[in-house]
């Protein structure tokens, strides 16, 4: 069973390196558009924060939870937004103190989680360090849509391992939540860690499938923060191309990605 308190240690120094990039911002620039279409740096926080508070529901009242799923269920194409726009709308400095004082409400109730506990999600339910991991990945993705909005360059991290295996993970998923049949048998995914930090390997070393690329690069194509085109990844094999073309480590419907720099983005990748 995965130990939660080192990705808890690590959600909350992503969660520090993003509000360094936001805590002193004027309030004009949380107006600033980001990458994804219709979001401002406001609406990307606000997801944020409310992911975190409904992620504090799942930890600690399943039934008021399962409440939460039934709304989802009216407006699945929409509940996320709905979430961010009700949010958005706040004073920068009242979003900012509620989005800290969530993340540390949801951090004290997952490091007290009992040994075994399994919180219920709109998927499957997921362990205290999967729950985890899926925080910090949103908080990474959403961290560098805020990066681009205000023309910021970050340093990659080793935290960077929590959102790679996620998304090597979240291979069959990106198929079939796009109506395909899931390739047979593991890929090999090879990349070169940030910093100097070795190589991640994950699959066997003899398939025949192959990715290989930065870290930072697989991070960006499979949270569809940027095109592959733009990105030094590499595919070896028919099948491992195609993945590239369609990977995605969050849940939800397909995400449509970002279009190559320079081209005007597509209505949606969030």
């Amino acid at each position: 069973m995965a130990d939660p308190v080192p990705v808890l240690d690590d959600l909350r120094a992503e969660s520090a390196e993003l509000d360094a990039l936001v805590g002193e911002l004027e309030p004009a620039d949380w107006a600033r558009s980001t990458p994804a279409p219709g979001w401002t740096v406001a609406h990307q926080i606000a997801h944020l924060l409310w992911t975190d508070e409904v992620a504090l529901i799942a930890a600690t009242d399943p039934d008021a939870f399962a409440e939460e799923v039934e709304k989802a269920l009216v407006a699945p194409h929409e509940f996320v937004d709905e979430g961010a726009e009700k949010r958005a709308v706040l004073p920068p400095g009242e979003l900012l103190a509620r989005w800290r004082q969530g993340r540390d409400d949801l951090q004290r109730a997952l490091r007290e989680a009992p040994p075994g506990t399994r919180c219920p999600w709109y998927g499957p339910p997921m362990s205290v360090a999967s729950m985890v991991s899926a925080r910090l990945m949103e908080t990474w993705a959403h961290g560098q849509d805020v990066a681009d909005a205000l023309g910021e360059r970050r340093t990659p991290t080793a935290r960077l391992r929590h959102v790679a295996r996620i998304g090597v993970r979240a291979r069959d998923y990106a198929y079939v939540v796009r109506e395909l049949p899931p390739p047979d048998g593991e890929f090999r995914v090879e990349l070169t860690a940030p910093d100097g930090g070795g190589t991640w390997s994950y699959g066997p070393v003899d398939a025949e499938q192959r990715v290989t690329g930065p870290a930072v690069d697989f991070c960006l194509l499979v949270t569809q923060r940027a095109h592959r085109d733009d990105l030094s990844v590499r595919a070896e094999g028919a099948e491992a191309d195609r993945w590239l073309d369609i990977a995605q480590a969050f849940a939800g419907p397909a995400g449509q990605g970002r279009e190559p720099q320079g081209a005007e983005p597509p209505d949606g990748g969030r």
